[in-house]
């Protein structure tokens, strides 16, 4: 303990001393500008001061006036002044002033350091050192005295008073005598010592020797701190720092056992009171601030420490309340006085609490909080900057409502209903002065909200009527709030209407959720989201409408987690279920309705996603009543109505309304589109498509057909949004539906269900869809200007032809029935509609013209070939080109054909000017001709033999002769 009583002695005094050093260096800063004592000079500029007196233009002379005779000081003058002959304006740079010699500089700087080496170690700090070595003296004859056995107990503890008082007095002679002392550290070591050396005599009387009880040291002690603080007024801050700490621990330093509560809060208020007014009186800041520290400590420790009865709980309560609320109002003044009265005033609300929930919630301690509350709204009410303070206060009182436990009903109901008073009250008198804002809005909304959450918390059972009609009594609160500042212009600077009217509808919707059936909540959801998006309107607050938008998404979310969802969805798609049809009709038609009113009064801003909402639910609450195989067709008119109506009735398509209907109708189509899709794919390699296969005509129709047909009129009638990229997007869906759509149900007209009217229809039903769709390209291409889409479909057109009709299904090599007429049979319109695709193709395509040209004409060459070939083909074998052999005949033919026709791709090409057409009349001639000598020949005799080689010998003299003249006019 003497180790430590000599560590504590010796940071107090050099504490005191820095402390001391820092007031006088202020102090004299002070003094010398109240005299106004010029700066001391400055070396570098010149020897002695110099205070220009007069201040001339740039570039003009000044006059420097010296207090001493100097020596002249060489200058190079610019412009001599003609007023002030002597005057001159020295030139920085060019200025000839003496310099001083290298070493003056560091001297100078050498010189200072001396001097305040000398003024710490041989002025000041010996003082000090005094003081601390007379206190350790103290002590060593207090040892030797007992190690040596001279003096009793007794007397040392005597000897012990009686050396500090000599010391005081000491102190009091060195501060009369102040003039010879010559420094004010002698009179403050000598009093530090002399407290010092009371606190150890009073301490070993008590815990060494046990002369005197605890009691007896404490009341001593805290007399030695009170003689402190009086001191402290005649030495100063070293005296008060030291009766600070010993005054706080003196009730630790002699203490015995269970502290007697009560007497230590007594003890604890005086001392604390003592130094807080020394503070003030002295302006010593940290001294309240460290007093109010220790005080603070010491009452947390006793009540986390100590058992409480009724004695100890008011004896505390009351120390907090002095602590946090009466003292920081004596203590401190200036700039930072609301920041500590607030942090002390958190300290309090902290501590009793604590002392609350120590001691059981019991009503003497509830009425601690309660009092310190109503203190701080009053505080707050007084001063603008401890507005803060009662929220903090409020949300500490409602978490030890929370923690309460069984609390019981008449004392929970006073405790909460004085506690919201206390709070409530003032925030809603205040609530819409000048000066007001969030802070006095949230203590209404935490008052009401959470109030009524801890009380349905406590009590569950008291009943659902019971708990809704109280949310009903508590949303007049915030609800009286928001009637007081409906005409107030300030309303719409923050966020305090809003935040009374989210509380207010929350506090309804848990009112409906205690006094209604489950599945009822969206109902009372969507009204109050009806009621708040008119309120917004009415208002002109578009925070209102944000909460009202935030309502309707719980609605929607009510709407989805009751009980009835599943078969309620089940209706969706067009399933039967049990759920009852007026039930779910009223709770999709409600919040439908909600969205609607709200898509109708919301901002622009806002409105497309409310509005798809409110489509899609619509499409729901119609989807509860309506048979199943409607609702596609429900949806898709749904698009009709939704891009007309919004004309009417606003100027613009209702389009997010018209894209939410159509994605329904599009999910509607998924399942037929997906019935065609897998069939298709698999055609392309082979495997014909049965209508058996296929979506039936109904679901053709009403599944693909009627959407993509509505959904292409909505985007042709979108307006400004026509060349956006969302509507090429939905030109894409829609093509690609319509295309399956349009496909199925032509396949369903036909019905090839089986392969014998593949054979027998197949090629009338390709080339026919092949016509269409050749027809509806030249119709786009011709009255609607549509190129792309146009050359899209003839593309298809030709793709299906070539692909179906001469790779996969061709008659050369596939059972097809092409007719029995000879060449009035299907292959005359089959290539007909590639040749007019080819047509279309080069006149709609607006890239690689030269390309697409070069190949159509390639096409058409070898179109031409097979046409003829399947002709001559037909004539002798019938409707099916496969199965019957070639004759003899039939093989001369074909020889002459190709002949025949190379010979006209010549004259084709010549009349055409192109070239392509002559290069394939050259290679069929070749063709033919190779046929001619190394099959036809070999199979031949007789007549037929020498008729081939005289029609290949006319045929090769016509075509040279055609070539050279067709050259020979091309040099000439």
């Amino acid at each position: 303990m003497t180790l430590m009583l000599l560590i504590l002695v010796v940071a107090v005094f050099a504490l005191g001393a820095m402390t001391l050093n820092l007031r006088e260096r202020v102090t004299r800063l002070e003094q010398g500008q109240r005299h106004g004592a010029a700066p001391p000079p400055v070396a570098d500029l010149a020897p002695d001061d110099a205070v220009p007196l007069v201040s001339s233009p740039p570039r003009k002379s000044a006059v420097i006036i010296r207090d001493e005779p100097a020596a002249p000081v060489p200058v190079i003058a610019e412009t001599p002044s003609p007023a002030l002959p002597q005057a001159v304006e020295p030139e920085p740079v060019l200025a000839a002033a003496p310099v001083a010699p290298p070493s003056a500089a560091p001297k100078a700087s050498g010189q200072a350091i001396g001097v305040r080496f000398e003024d710490l170690f041989g002025r000041k700090l010996p003082i000090w050192a005094g003081g601390i070595t007379l206190a350790v003296a103290g002590v060593l004859l207090v040892k030797y005295s007992i190690d040596a056995g001279l003096l009793s107990p007794g007397v040392r503890v005597i000897f012990g008073l009686i050396f500090g008082a000599l010391l005081i007095g000491g102190a009091e002679v060195a501060l009369q005598a102040k003039e010879r002392v010559g420094d004010p550290r002698v009179a403050q070591a000598l009093s530090g010592a002399g407290i010092a050396s009371l606190y150890a005599a009073i301490l070993a009387a008590s815990n060494l020797y046990h002369l005197i009880g605890p009691v007896t040291a404490f009341i001593g002690l805290a007399l030695v701190t009170v003689l402190a603080m009086g001191l402290s007024l005649r030495f100063g801050a070293p005296t008060a720092l030291l009766g600070l700490v010993g005054g706080l621990a003196a009730p630790a330093l002699v203490g015995e056992g269970p502290p007697n509560v009560p007497l230590l809060s007594a003890y604890l208020a005086l001392a604390i009171g003592g130094l807080t007014a020394l503070s003030r009186q002295q302006r010593w800041m940290w001294l309240g601030v460290s007093a109010l520290i220790g005080g603070a400590g010491w009452g947390g420790l006793l009540i986390l420490t100590g058992a409480l009865d009724w004695a100890t709980s008011l004896s505390l309560g009351l120390l907090v309340l002095l602590l946090g609320l009466a003292l920081p109002l004596l203590a401190f003044t200036g700039t930072r006085v609301a920041l500590f009265r607030s942090i002390a005033a958190i300290v309090a609300a902290a501590q009793i609490a604590l002392l609350v929930a120590k001691g059981g919630f019991a009503p003497l301690e509830w009425s601690f909080y309660l009092l310190l509350a109503a203190a701080l709204g009053w505080l707050a009410w007084r001063e603008e900057r401890l507005r803060p303070l009662p929220p903090v206060a409020l949300a500490v009182g409602l978490l030890l409502t929370i923690l309460w436990p069984l609390p019981p009903v008449w004392h929970f109901t006073a405790v909460i209903l004085v506690l919201g008073l206390i709070h409530a009250g003032p925030a809603l008198a205040r609530l819409w002065r000048n000066g007001s804002g969030m802070i006095e809005a949230g203590q209404i909304v935490a008052v009401a909200l959470v109030g009524h959450g801890i009380v349905w918390g406590h009590y569950p059972k008291a009943g659902d009527g019971l708990l809704a009609l109280l949310a009903v009594g508590a949303a007049l609160l915030p609800a009286s709030g928001a009637m007081l500042g409906w005409k107030r212009s300030e309303r719409l600077e923050d966020a305090r209407f809003v935040s009374l009217i989210v509380a207010v509808a929350l506090l309804l919707a848990d009112a409906a959720y205690l006094a209604l059936p489950l599945w009822m909540m969206p109902v009372a959801m969507a009204v109050l989201t009806a009621a708040m998006v008119l309120l917004a309107r009415a208002a002109t607050d578009r925070r209102v409408e944000y909460a009202g938008l935030a309502f309707l998404a719980g609605s929607v979310a009510a709407l989805l987690a009751t009980d009835p969802l599943l078969d309620e969805l089940a209706h969706l798609v067009g399933e039967a279920s049990s759920a009852p049809v007026a039930q779910a009709l009223l709770r999709w038609a409600s919040v439908a309705l909600a969205a609607g009113v709200a898509t109708w009064r919301i901002s622009v801003r806002n409105r497309p996603g409310v509005e798809a909402l409110a489509a899609i639910l619509g499409y729901g609450a119609v989807a509860q009543v309506a048979p199943g195989w409607s609702l596609p067709v429900i949806a898709s008119l749904g698009i009709l109505v939704a891009v007309e109506g919004g004309r009417r009735l606003s100027g613009e398509p209702a389009r997010a309304a018209a894209i939410a209907l159509a994605g329904i109708a599009l999910l509607w189509a998924v399942e037929p589109f997906g019935g065609w899709l897998e069939p298709a794919l698999a055609s392309l390699f082979g495997d014909p498509m049965l209508a058996g296969d296929l979506p039936s005509l109904i679901d053709a129709l009403t599944r693909l057909a009627l959407p993509a047909g509505v959904a292409l009129f909505a985007l042709l009638r979108a307006g400004p949004v026509g060349q956006s990229r969302l509507r090429r997007v939905g030109m894409g869906l829609v093509a690609v539906v319509g295309m399956a759509a349009g496909h199925s149900v032509y396949k369903q007209l036909f019905h090839l269900d089986d392969a014998a009217e593949l054979v027998r229809l197949g090629l009338a039903e390709r080339t026919l869809w092949e016509a269409l769709l050749l027809a509806a390209a030249f119709a786009l291409w011709h009255w609607r200007d549509r190129g792309r889409i146009a050359l899209a479909l003839a593309a298809a057109a030709l793709f299906h032809g070539l692909w179906y009709g001469l790779v996969l299904f061709n008659p050369l090599t596939t059972e097809v029935a092409v007719g029995v007429c000879p060449v009035a049979n299907l292959l005359l319109p089959a290539f007909a509609v590639l040749f007019a695709a080819l047509w279309l193709i080069e006149r709609t395509a607006w890239f690689g013209q030269t390309i697409i040209v070069r190949v159509a004409h390639v096409l058409r060459m070898i179109l031409i070939l097979l046409f003829a070939y399947m002709s001559l083909r037909q004539l002798f074998s019938g409707t099916l080109l496969v199965g019957t052999p070639v004759g003899s005949v039939e093989n001369i033919g074909q020889s002459v054909l190709a002949i025949a026709l190379a010979i006209g791709f010549l004259l084709w090409g010549i009349r055409v000017g192109r070239h392509d057409w002559r290069i394939g009349s050259l290679i069929l001639m070749i063709a033919a001709v190779a046929k001619v000598f190394l099959l036809d020949a070999a199979g031949l005799e007789g007549l037929l033999r020498i008729l081939s080689f005289l029609a290949l010998g006319f045929s090769l003299i016509g075509l040279g002769w055609l070539y050279s003249r067709f050259l020979r006019q091309e040099t000439e």
